[in-house]
């Protein structure tokens, strides 16, 4: 009956039925504030539709925000940065592993000599 011994540690004490009768009652408690929801809820109909002041829900390539824009800021700061680093990316797997490559021997060589 494991189920129902008591682990204690130095910093506490974990008893699996004291968990489980809390999950229990955490359950009961959660089905007792959804049952008084409200009940006149149709999935699916205008009810779903976030309220826009009365206007009309614009379309989804409307209200799409590319990366561009939404990061045009972080990328507008580090426009240096990104005008050297940017043709490094050749995309070709060896290229990444060449510079995967020199920089751990790099790392190495840092660590043997210091």
């Amino acid at each position: 009956m494991a189920f129902i011994e008591t682990l204690s540690t130095g910093m506490g004490f974990w008893n699996p039925l004291i968990w489980l009768i809390a999950f229990v009652v955490a359950m009961l408690i959660v089905y007792a504030i959804w049952a008084r929801g409200e009940k006149g809820y149709n999935k699916g109909t205008q009810q779903g539709t976030p309220y826009l002041s009365g206007n009309a829900a614009p379309s989804n390539e409307e209200v799409h925000i590319r990366a561009g824009n939404l990061y045009w800021g972080f990328t507008e700061a580090l426009s240096c940065y990104y005008s050297r680093v940017v043709p490094l990316h050749t995309g070709i797997l060896t290229d990444y592993l060449l510079w995967f490559l020199g920089t751990m021997a790099f790392v190495l060589v840092m660590v043997v000599v210091l």
